[in-house]
């Protein structure tokens, strides 16, 4: 701009440019000026107004409104605030100019050079804070007993832990191995039956992190960031022989083969700085594990003068106790456990649940003899699989686990009390040939619901399969269940036991499992127990042979096993056609 327009015309040239920039036209600028519109069209040419960029349009329109501000007397807060603000405008626009030079992306944004300078924090990392919180958290959340096993594993090498149910020993194992883990970066092996059931400690693990410290952990196996890797194993323990580790294995006393497999995962603890922890609740004196826990393996391999002498009474044992084998075992029963500070249980209530010989074995680590089951372990371990190995087509987590597949569905109301206790389902997926087995897909126990409740979770199944048949017991509350059900599924099966009606479901089930056309997951070993549970007895007439479970004489306590063979009479005696057979209906 010329000395002229400097001196005499400045303001109106600022003004002008302004407002043709903002789109007037310089007629009704020379009008709102008060200048000639000639002289405004000589400014746009000899100053290039049109051929500016956006930013110099830009850049003028905040001077001039900055300088209108600064001149204005007297200022109001708002003139400050807008004066602060394009201040502001001026240092980005600085930025813009910077950026065009240089073309680096932190020259428009500071924080990203100083996030670039920041260290990146790891995948899984939770800190030292969040370590400091974790070692708090898990030691603050302990009972009694559980002290004990953390004791016990500061020093002994090999825990081996007889368990009453619902303790909280996974739970427990769980935490310990993760805060160990992020303090030492040792490996940890977590091993089941089956993979669903292994991975019931990494939910524990990623739950646990995340309530304390806001960290979600990923990834299977977890690598932490010092190294430690855990995985999550299942009977595919015998193709990962490379792993090495501490090692947790859960349940064991339900594991098919326990001693072979036992060989191979020990293998992987097998230098002196891994320990190996053991835990289960007991199933039956004929599994292969039982001569490992009282110690028979460990003196069958031994020459007389070196055998050891170990007493698995709970007595002995109560407290925890090392023993001449290498091992420090313990037992903690339900009662133990509440001794211990738990107060998760209500005693009473259990044994009204729960028949003696149930309440012994769940409860009370009492070893069951199946030499006289009906449904002996042996046979039922056959039908145990890797659910998440061998059923590819089944998605569990779904609102369609099966898609389109058909189910059967089998109800078992078990106690018959007023309040429905002891209540089973089980979802079926039937075989349509005689060479693959029907599948145990799903299971519910139903504790504290009436028959409305029940009716209503067996309904919500229907939205979650495709269901082709319901067998349900109408002994006591199950007629009231049966009622309901038939309102949404017509063709419902009522079953209204006698001697001869629960003899034809049992030896329709025995024929099944004989020819290995059954399977479930080998981590429900709530389900084999139910199975185990069914004995052979006399009706009260001592006229008819009968089966019964110690609850009830008529139908006795072995809801899921009953809810499952409710399902399985489905399936024709000739056994089934490509075309899903027909129903089968006893009264």
């Amino acid at each position: 701009m010329d000395k002229v327009v400097e001196s005499e015309y400045r303001e109106q040239f600022v003004s002008a440019r302004t407002l043709l920039w903002m789109g007037w036209r310089p007629s009704r600028i020379a009008e709102h000026l008060d200048i000639s519109p000639q002289l405004i069209n000589a400014w746009r040419k000899r100053f290039k107004w049109d051929d500016a960029p956006p930013m110099e349009r830009v850049e003028s329109s905040l001077e001039s409104r900055m300088i209108q501000l600064i001149f204005k007397d007297p200022k109001e807060g708002k003139d400050y605030k807008e004066i602060d603000l394009l201040g502001r405008q001026f240092e980005r626009l600085a930025r813009v100019h910077k950026y065009e030079e240089t073309g680096r992306e932190s020259d428009l944004n500071p924080k990203i050079q100083e996030r670039n300078r920041a260290p990146r924090k790891a995948k899984n990392d939770i800190g030292e804070e969040g370590l400091e919180l974790i070692e708090k958290a898990f030691d603050e959340s302990l009972f009694d007993y559980q002290h004990k096993w953390k004791v016990a594993g500061l020093t002994q090498r090999i825990r081996n832990l007889l368990k009453s149910r619902q303790i909280g020993a996974t739970w427990y194992f769980a935490r310990e191995a993760i805060v160990d883990a992020f303090h030492t970066g040792k490996n940890k092996i977590f091993l089941s039956a089956s993979k669903a059931q292994a991975h019931v400690f990494r939910q524990y693990i990623v739950q646990f992190i995340k309530d304390t410290c806001g960290v979600e952990l990923r990834g299977d196996p977890l690598v932490l960031p010092n190294g430690a890797t855990l995985y999550f194993l299942g009977t595919n323990v015998r193709t990962a022989q490379s792993y090495h580790g501490d090692l947790y294995m859960d349940e064991y006393f339900w594991i098919q083969n326990f001693q072979e497999f036992r060989k191979v995962a020990s293998g992987m603890a097998m230098h002196k700085k891994w320990s190996q922890t053991y835990f289960s609740t007991p199933s039956a004196i004929t599994h292969d594990a039982y001569s490992f826990w009282t110690g028979d393996l460990f003196n069958k391999r031994r020459a007389k003068d070196k055998r050891v002498s170990i007493d698995t009474s709970h007595a002995a044992l109560a407290n925890g106790m090392a023993c001449g084998d290498g091992q420090w075992r313990q037992i903690v029963t339900v009662e133990d456990a509440m001794a211990g500070g738990c107060d998760l249980f209500d005693i009473d209530q259990l044994r009204l649940e729960y028949s003696d010989d149930e309440y012994a074995n769940l409860l009370m680590c009492q070893f069951v003899d199946d030499t006289h089951a009906v449904f002996p372990l042996a046979k039922l371990q056959r039908c145990m699989v890797d659910s998440w190995v061998e059923w590819r087509d089944l998605k569990p987590y779904t609102e369609r686990p099966l898609g389109d597949g058909a189910v059967w569905i089998g109800y078992d109301p078990a106690g018959g009390s007023e309040d429905g206790d002891g209540a089973g389902v089980a979802v079926v997926s039937p075989s349509r040939s005689n060479l693959k087995p029907h599948r145990v897909i799903e299971k519910q126990r139903f504790r504290g619901l009436d028959y409305e409740q029940q009716a209503e979770e067996i309904r919500k199944l229907t939205h979650r399969y495709n269901v082709a048949y319901i067998g349900i017991d109408t002994t006591g509350l199950g007629e009231a269940v049966a009622e309901l059900v038939e309102k949404f599924f017509p063709a419902v099966t009522r079953f209204n036991y006698s001697p001869d009606v629960k003899a034809r479901l049992v030896i329709k089930t025995q024929n099944i499992i004989d020819r290995g056309r059954l399977q479930f997951d080998a981590g429900w070993s709530d389900l084999a127990q139910s199975f185990m549970a069914i004995r052979r007895g006399m009706t009260d007439s001592q006229r008819h042979i009968t089966y019964k479970s110690g609850r009830r004489e008529d139908t006795g306590h072995a809801d899921l096993a009953w809810a499952v063979m409710h399902a399985l009479a489905n399936e024709p005696l000739e056994g089934p056609t490509e075309k899903g057979g027909s129903m089968m209906e006893i009264y």
